[in-house]
């Protein structure tokens, strides 16, 4: 069965498809009597006509020499016939009624209705105009990634971390090197190299290095990974951050008490702790809260938010209400943290040019290292089951 937040997002779809076949179908209309208006001009002047040949021919056709459908892009790209000019320079072909659409949802919001506004496309649109390329012509990258799930009753299952050491060289010149490292003896942690790393070289004196000292490391915008390390064997005590949820229902209304505690080991950035709910007609109603709060009625989903946990903070809570419902709605629910400390403590102390002609580009090596958390949908890195 449909939730009503389901049903609600269907219908806001469907009006702005609807009206977007609308435009189309007028535009389309427009540019039928254009090209009759067009015809009926030049048999009047008597104009040679001709066929287009292909797409290219199709693009330098004169009936429709000033108007591109694509405006924002840049002018050698092939253009495609679209409508009639409009009034005014500038004015480009809209393909949505924003105004008919506001009004819609306008109505649903003076129903009682809540409204979430759908950010994700902007959200991509900033993530990738805010990417710039690397300009270092080495960058070498550390990363762990975590992933647990926590039973009700105590105890952790599926704990394990894997890690990825990865090298960006940008120029081939600059691929002729080996990297010094250093690492811990962790309970639990095995290595596994690339298998063109030299493996003697690397259990022996700790060195990343290609098995021909004469070919370079692949060079390009892309990460090469050399080495992966997994690290097995946890208990709960090694989990970065816990959470207990604690609903209650005491007659029409299900109180719920959430809080969380954070281990000395790391500092946490952008906690998110995702609580799913029943679905509901208006947002909970959140009593208390250590950090930010935001609700998805789409997913049915209440994300608490903290941007950093430290020595400050290493505990927290959030209460809040919703109308009756069974506990067990309330998982199980997802973190997801980022920090910069790792378990497996590697680090790189070194790049070793192999050529001495190139040793001064490596001045410029940038190290990243951090603890991630496992890549999904919904950032997750452990779940509070509900059995």
């Amino acid at each position: 069965m449909e939730s009503h937040g389901e049903k609600l997002h269907k219908l806001v779809m469907q009006s702005k498809i609807n009206d977007t076949n609308e435009v189309m179908r007028r535009k389309v209309t427009e540019i039928e009597k254009i090209k009759i208006e067009r015809k009926k001009t030049e048999n009047e002047n008597f104009g040679p006509t001709r066929t287009p040949n292909n797409f290219n021919d199709m693009n330098r056709d004169p009936v429709f020499p000033d108007i591109d459908l694509f405006p924002n892009k840049a002018k050698e790209r092939p253009s495609a016939p679209s409508h009639a000019p409009t009034k005014g320079p500038g004015k480009r072909m809209v393909l949505s009624k924003e105004q008919k659409t506001d009004q819609f949802i306008k109505s649903l919001e003076a129903e009682g209705e809540v409204i979430l506004e759908d950010t994700q496309l902007s959200a991509i649109q900033s993530r990738s105009s805010s990417s710039i390329p690397p300009s270092d012509p080495i960058t070498v990258t550390i990363e762990e990634k975590l992933n647990a799930t926590v039973k009700r009753d105590g105890g952790v299952s599926n704990f394990y971390i894997q890690g990825t050491l990865a090298l960006q060289v940008l120029n081939d010149v600059d691929g002729f090197l080996q990297l010094q490292i250093e690492k811990q003896d962790v309970p639990g942690l095995t290595f596994k190299t690339h298998p063109n790393i030299n493996k003697e070289l690397f259990n022996g004196q700790q060195i990343v290095g290609a098995i021909d000292p004469n070919r370079p490391f692949p060079s390009g915008q892309n990460e090469t990974h050399l080495v992966r390390w997994r690290i097995e064997g946890l208990d709960e005590s090694f989990l970065p951050l816990t959470v207990n949820c604690w609903p209650s229902v005491p007659g029409n209304t299900t109180n719920v008490n959430i809080e969380y505690e954070a281990s000395e080991m790391f500092d946490l950035q952008n906690v998110v702790i995702s609580i799913p709910l029943p679905a509901l007609r208006e947002a909970p109603s959140v009593k208390q809260i250590d950090g930010e709060w935001k609700y998805d009625p789409r997913k049915s989903v209440l994300e608490w938010s903290v941007i950093l946990i430290d020595q400050s903070n290493r505990s927290g809570s959030m209460e809040f209400s919703v109308p009756a419902a069974d506990p067990s709605t309330f998982f199980p629910i997802s973190v997801g943290f980022s920090a910069l400390n790792t378990f497996s403590s590697l680090k790189v102390t070194a790049v070793r040019p192999l050529r001495e002609e190139h040793a001064e580009f490596y001045a410029h090596m940038m190290v990243r290292q951090g603890l991630r958390d496992m890549p999904s949908s919904l950032h997750r890195t452990w779940q509070l089951d509900p059995l």
